[in-house]
């Protein structure tokens, strides 16, 4: 027994010496099998337990898996010991520069319909006008009624309209509405505001038109408002939107809520007024609607039309983005498409 215990700490020295000149951790596997594997030298030597005497066996076992705890602890140390050393020596040979920026990260954009939003907005704060919120579910008395639509009028089929349970409750379809109420709460004092917001219309979706789309109003209401105000507001608006030399034509239209009504073009951004695909040939591109407030609507709103006149306008955004942004196709814009947005944006 006595040369069995000798022989255990002779291992247990080599064992340890051989560990202290391991330099990486592959070659610490090749230890653990070389030593404490199920061929290793340990192994091999506990089966001399077999010709010890009863007596002497469990005091050879007791001392034999001692050396086998030491020998795996100190295999554990030096295994995170040359981790550590390999994690080092791998950062150096890279070269890493902690005081160099990180990657650049992504960053979200806004909505092509959002910065067009907030052009138009800008361009009419300059001229000043303020903006107004109008709600977007309306009643059928705002929508249409008080902008002198008549309950069987023919001009409400221009504008498919999303009805709630209650029929007298819709889903706005223009801006418009927003007149009657700023009017209502402002009058008899000047007005000079813009109503942006979501309108919605029960029509086919193609590359042209939308059942949800946004608009942008505009409405000035005072004393000696002309015709001839209109047209500056609106050369003014296509000037600093599209481009300073714009020029701008008005046709004859027709709206329920102005009179007279027209519709606006500009001399097409693309080919300044030579003729090419985007404008058709025709070197004009329409931008909006726009005419001087019907005298029903200015008394609806609270207004006096022998004392009060005043104009308005409203164009739909998306259309100035297609225009500006040379975009032929409105799905686009909620398509969630990435590459859309990013371009667009």
């Amino acid at each position: 027994m006595n040369q069995l215990l000798s022989q255990l700490e002779d291992l247990r020295a080599e064992a340890q010496a051989a560990l202290a000149q391991l330099d990486s951790t592959e070659s610490s596997e090749a230890w653990y099998r070389d030593y404490l594997g199920r061929n290793g030298k340990l192994t091999a030597l506990l089966r001399g337990l077999g010709q010890l005497s009863k007596e002497e066996r469990p005091a050879a076992g007791q001392a034999a898996n001692q050396v086998k705890a030491a020998l795996e602890q100190a295999l554990h140390e030096r295994q995170a010991a040359l981790k550590q050393a390999e994690m080092v020596a791998a950062l150096s040979a890279e070269g890493v520069d902690v005081t160099l920026p990180g990657r650049p990260q992504q960053v979200g954009k806004l909505h092509p319909t959002t910065l067009t939003m907030r052009e138009i907005i800008d361009i009419c704060a300059q001229m000043g006008f303020q903006v107004y919120d109008a709600p977007e579910v309306e009643t059928d008395e705002y929508n249409f009624g008080l902008l002198n639509f008549l309950p069987g009028h023919p001009a409400r089929e221009m504008q498919d309209t999303f009805f709630t349970t209650n029929p007298d409750v819709i889903l706005r379809t223009h801006t418009s509405p927003g007149q009657i109420r700023v009017m209502r709460e402002h009058a008899p004092a000047p007005i000079r505001v813009v109503l942006p917001g979501k309108c919605f219309r029960n029509e086919d979706v193609t590359a042209r038109s939308e059942m949800m789309f946004y608009q942008v109003e505009g409405l000035v209401v005072g004393r000696n408002v002309t015709f001839s105000d209109l047209k500056g507001v609106l050369l003014n608006f296509a000037n600093q939107m599209y481009g300073e030399g714009r020029s701008i034509r008005f046709r004859k239209a027709y709206f329920p809520f102005t009179e007279p009504s027209v519709e606006v073009d500009v001399d097409c951004i693309l080919c300044g007024g030579k003729g090419c695909r985007v404008c058709k040939q025709s070197g004009w591109l329409e931008i909006l609607g726009a005419g001087m407030v019907h005298p029903v609507v200015l008394k609806n709103g609270g207004y006096d039309p022998a004392e009060f006149s005043g104009f308005a306008w409203g164009m739909g955004i998306e259309r100035q983005a297609m225009l500006k942004r040379s975009i032929d196709d409105i799905r686009y814009f909620y398509e969630n498409d990435a590459r859309f947005l990013a371009r667009a944006g």
